[in-house]
């Protein structure tokens, strides 16, 4: 299981989201000096995130984005905004490994066999939810609207597509430490074990347990691909250097 460190971007800058609200905003500053940290910890992976963009908005964010993968020498993964095939292309010619696809996935699934095409491999698709009447309702656009879909209503159809890759969101547990949604990534799992989809956790992560509860997770031999950690890093809860030993310890 690879620690993915996050940095998501608001004008330019590292910031991190409580629950997805924008009105709950921490600052972190610099996004290139917490880059090169979080290289030089060890991290094979680095998850890059454009908030301005996932809300429709203009700004920096995509040049800061395109010079951030440029500037590491690890893999990087972004989400937020990529609403077209050239969108992708262009992050993925910059030097992007893959790119995450999630409220244009869910309009018009069509766009991942489009980007799939021209990228195989390198599309994976962000669903972001909140449980809503015992559902896992996706979330769209920053996390501002709802969609009505549920998420393993439309997985299977993205899979077909051409996704590599989920990085599922629990929304109630983004930026909070209250742990993971252990029951929903189990199940996400199982499903991976006969879909070949790779699974990304992210929400919720507090520390070096919720990373050996996730690491456990398994079902058929196949268990999660990635963690994602974004404020227990920035805050110091997380080691990052530590988590990544943690993380690839094989049961």
């Amino acid at each position: 299981m690879e620690f993915i460190p996050a940095i998501d971007l608001i004008d330019g800058q590292c910031v991190r989201l409580i629950q997805g609200d924008f009105d709950r905003q921490l600052s972190y500053g610099d996004p290139f000096a917490t880059a090169k940290e979080i290289e030089a910890q060890g991290a094979g992976w680095l998850h890059l995130v454009d908030l301005d963009a996932a809300r429709g908005r203009k700004g920096p964010n995509r040049e800061v984005i395109k010079r951030l993968c440029g500037a590491v020498g690890i893999m990087v993964e972004v989400g937020g905004g990529i609403r077209s095939v050239d969108d992708a292309s262009e992050l993925i010619e910059a030097g992007a490994s893959r790119v995450i696809i999630g409220t244009k996935a869910v309009e018009d699934p069509s766009i991942v066999n489009d980007i799939a095409r021209r990228h195989p491999g390198k599309v994976a698709v962000g669903l972001d939810y909140r449980r809503i009447d015992g559902r896992r309702e996706v979330a769209l656009k920053g996390w501002i609207e709802g969609s009505g879909v549920e998420v393993f209503e439309i997985l299977p159809e993205l899979v077909e597509r051409g996704a590599t890759a989920v990085v599922a969101t629990d929304i109630s547990r983004d930026g909070t430490f209250a742990g993971p949604d252990i029951e929903t990534l189990q199940q996400l799992v199982e499903y991976s074990s006969s879909s070949g989809i790779d699974i990304i956790a992210s929400g919720g992560v507090s520390g070096v347990n919720d990373l050996v509860s996730l690491r456990n997770i398994t079902y058929g031999g196949v268990s999660l691909q990635g963690v994602i950690s974004g404020r227990a890093i920035h805050d110091g809860r997380l080691d990052i250097r530590e988590a990544v030993a943690i993380c690839r310890v094989s049961e």
